[in-house]
């Protein structure tokens, strides 16, 4: 696993249409817009944050995070609309032994629906799987959380199974999740 690709220097990723880069404090009004939605987080191990200060702290937080190299959170955004943030998507518990890595996307409500995670998704899975050299990418989701699901079967993700009763997700509790994969082998770009 090649995490100088990742730590290095913050990577930007770019498609025809998504640009994924670095979040900063300039984009506050449109993380908070995300983190203050109840909806945005009624399948996610988050608690809205309903504070701007406290998001504020947060961004911050995202800094921190990427220089500890526990994780990296991208803003996702439209190259027509290059400055607005429509959400994130992050990449975390880089686990060298096994080679895998673990992925999570959320989008501000008035993105849904558009295919916006979807390419977002894609646009990271390319650049794991092809520069970090990553062999199995996985994400959790909660089995109610359809939209969640189909962004991850139309990326190629195959769902490995339930784990019952396996986590503690902050304002959720003990919950099942439904795990999704998709190996290095499996990837077609």
């Amino acid at each position: 696993m090649n995490l100088e690709a990742v730590f290095g220097q913050f990577p930007i990723l770019q498609s025809d249409d998504i640009v994924l880069k670095k979040i900063e404090d300039d984009h506050l009004d449109e993380v908070f817009e995300i983190y203050n939605n109840d909806r945005v987080f009624e399948y996610c191990g988050i608690i809205p944050k309903h504070n701007k200060d406290t998001v504020k702290n947060m961004i911050g937080h995202f800094e921190r995070d990427y220089h500890k190299k526990s994780r990296v959170k991208w803003g996702i955004f439209y190259n027509s609309e290059p400055g607005r943030l429509m959400g994130i998507i992050e990449a975390q518990d880089f686990n060298q032994k096994v080679n895998v890595v673990t992925i999570g996307y959320f989008l501000a409500e008035s993105h849904w629906g558009k295919g916006i995670a979807a390419g977002a998704v894609n646009l990271l899975l390319d650049f794991l799987f092809r520069d970090v050299n990553v062999n199995r990418i996985q994400a959790e989701v909660m089995p109610r959380n359809e939209n969640s699901k189909k962004v991850l079967l139309k990326n190629g993700f195959i769902k490995e199974g339930t784990l019952r009763q396996a986590t503690l997700w902050s304002g959720k509790g003990i919950i099942d999740i439904e795990m999704y994969s998709i190996l290095r082998e499996d990837y077609v770009k």
